[in-house]
């Protein structure tokens, strides 16, 4: 019994560390005020249980840390329950990258795992 748990608490650790590092939780209520007050914003479609998210993670938390970056707020937007962002928003998948400028969108992106790509995407929120 101590080793199952041992085993889904390692488990649970590898999860929560495939996340942003440093991009914040969304709540609908700081998402609407970032966007009325013309705040870059880029959101992050995420799962805990989608590969392709986790293959982002890495990159976006690059661009997190970036001082080029240090005036964008990264949002991550769980697609497992954020079930009324994902409607509003015409997001029908997970690994989805939105990025937001000046209130509106100006950029989106679904599935991209390549560097290049990914940073000429949040580019747009300057």
């Amino acid at each position: 019994m101590k080793k199952l748990l041992k085993m889904l608490v390692a488990l649970a650790l590898l999860q929560c560390s495939s996340a942003f590092a440093a991009g914040q939780a969304f709540t609908q209520s700081n998402f609407d005020a970032l966007l009325k007050a013309g705040k870059p914003v880029v959101i992050h479609i995420h799962a805990s249980w989608c590969p392709t998210c986790k293959a982002q993670d890495p990159i976006l938390n690059t661009e997190i840390k970036s001082p080029e970056f240090k005036d964008v707020t990264f949002l991550e937007v769980n697609f497992d329950t954020e079930k009324s962002f994902l409607k509003t928003h015409n997001v029908s998948a997970q690994s989805t990258i939105l990025v937001f400028k000046d209130g509106k969108e100006v950029g989106r992106s679904t599935g991209d795992t390549k560097q290049p790509s990914i940073d000429s995407l949040v580019k747009k929120s300057l």
